[in-house]
């Protein structure tokens, strides 16, 4: 079976985003995917709450501020602390049961954590819809998957219902998290996607602003 995912999402449970539960269901079947990746700053507790609530298909996760950037873990049932240096955040993960993801690694304004990404790390997200430049981000995060020998995947980064599934990634996989995880970690898996459009960005930005006030 190949599953179409998004592996990096964020709910309003990230101080960044608008996305509530309601809003990621919705554009997460209105873009056909199969199941998405909830990855919140810093925190764990939102996605094992959503997966709990809700019937569509969650992925467990959360994006790691480490000390020398940022780190995406997949299907992890306990928080990882933030601050830690890459290996050892790396380490964390593995202990906890899940993949490290070296999300958008080359690319600016984003936390990435560049040449500390190694083999040690379970696959590159060479397809950020967010980074930016985006171009640029997408072949040097190919260059850097293809010179470590680890699988590529893909994920919007989004902050904002409409952005969810701009980008993702297909797994050939059985419905069940334990399935992906393994098939990501084997490389069966492959990046799709494009950026967000500049029109959207701005939306999002706006409506950002506004829900501040």
């Amino acid at each position: 079976m190949q599953l179409k995912i998004d592996l990096h999402v964020h709910t309003h449970y990230s101080y960044d985003s608008l996305i509530t539960p309601k809003d990621l269901v919705f554009y997460a079947k209105k873009r056909g995917l199969d199941s998405v990746t909830i990855t919140d700053h810093d925190r764990i507790d939102s996605a094992l709450k959503i997966a709990q609530e809700t019937d569509f298909p969650i992925v467990p996760g959360i994006e790691i501020s480490s000390l020398n950037g940022h780190i995406t873990g997949l299907d992890v049932q306990e928080l990882i602390p933030r601050g830690l240096g890459v290996d050892e955040t790396v380490d964390r993960i593995h202990d906890a049961g899940g993949i490290a993801i070296a999300c958008h690694p080359v690319t600016f304004f984003k936390g990435s954590v560049g040449e500390h990404t190694s083999s040690k790390f379970d696959a590159v997200e060479v397809i950020n819809a967010s980074a930016f430049p985006f171009k640029y981000s997408v072949k040097h995060g190919e260059q850097l998957a293809s010179r470590l020998g680890l699988p590529r995947v893909a994920g919007s980064d989004a902050h904002y219902g409409p952005e969810i599934g701009c980008a993702y990634t297909t797994v050939d996989a059985e419905m069940d998290v334990d399935s992906i995880i393994k098939s990501i970690s084997k490389g069966l898996c492959q990046p799709f996607g494009r950026a967000i459009p500049l029109k959207m960005r701005l939306k999002r930005e706006l409506l950002t602003l506004k829900s501040k006030f």
